[in-house]
């Protein structure tokens, strides 16, 4: 048993405020050791497949930063910005009784005068970051249609991880889907991967994220880790161990992937206020 299973008194799951309350603190876990980071650099040495023509393996010091060929642009005055975000479980909000996940927490803080905003939520519970390769643009593009600024935000991985995929072709199919929007004109964001109940499906989650935090790097792309804040997070872990899967969080879980969201670079990456 997980030693931060909480104990049996807590709140019943799904109860729990919205979003964190203003005290929730956020603390970074000591170094785990040489042995993750060796791990990780022998996941790093083994890649051989490249993420773009031209563009050498991740981890290697040869790799040039990825060039869009078509800018990003944000217009003046009211803008006409259609949102989709797609993913897998998480994505969805799977497990929430208010039926709003992180997603529907953050497009209700997502409000300005000068953003007309149209949202989309593709999450589809169980995909890999291959399902998203396959199914990304076609779902996407017909969402898009006649709105004048386009965002797309990614969720996806803890899947990959489950099925065994490898490191190296996971952060491919991440940098795959980046890469096309990126050259397309897509403003693209990142929300990571959060911690689970077990420990060494946690190791396995924590390096895929630091992968994914790397091919969001290279691009210049928004990255929101939600790994290391949550790992040590009381309130995240008890979401956890009183849900009916104990792999999905409640209403509280959610709000704090939300406030991770809002509270790392969303508005920046929006350009608003």
């Amino acid at each position: 048993m997980n030693d931060r299973t909480p104990d049996l008194d807590r709140a019943p799951y799904g109860v729990g405020p919205a979003y964190p309350s203003s005290h929730t603190q956020f603390v970074d876990p000591p170094d785990t050791g040489p042995l993750r980071r060796a791990a990780a650099s022998a996941d790093a040495a083994a890649e051989t497949t490249t993420e773009h023509p031209g563009v050498a393996a991740p981890g290697r010091g040869d790799e040039p930063a990825f060039a869009p060929t078509t800018g990003f642009t944000v217009a003046e005055g009211v803008r006409d910005v259609g949102m989709v975000f797609v993913g897998a479980s998480m994505t969805a909000g799977y497990g929430d009784p208010k039926g709003l996940g992180w997603v529907g927490r953050v497009v209700a803080r997502t409000q300005h005068p000068d953003l007309d905003l149209t949202a989309y939520n593709l999450g589809v519970r169980g995909d890999t970051s291959g399902d998203v390769v396959a199914r990304w643009a076609a779902e996407c593009h017909p969402r898009w249609k006649a709105r004048s600024e386009r965002r797309l935000v990614l969720s996806v991985g803890t899947n990959d991880v489950l099925s065994g995929m490898t490191m190296a072709r996971s952060r491919l199919n991440l940098a795959n889907v980046l890469d096309e929007a990126t050259t397309h004109g897509i403003g693209a964001f990142v929300v990571g991967l959060p911690p689970t109940l077990d420990p060494e499906l946690n190791r396995r989650i924590e390096a895929l994220a630091e992968a994914q935090a790397d091919v969001c790097s290279r691009r210049g792309i928004t990255y929101v880790d939600c790994f290391r804040p949550l790992v040590t997070h009381d309130q995240w872990m008890a979401d956890l161990a009183a849900s009916p899967d104990r792999a999905h969080p409640g209403q509280a879980g959610y709000g704090l992937i939300a406030w991770l969201v809002l509270h790392n670079g969303w508005n920046d990456w929006l350009s608003i206020g």
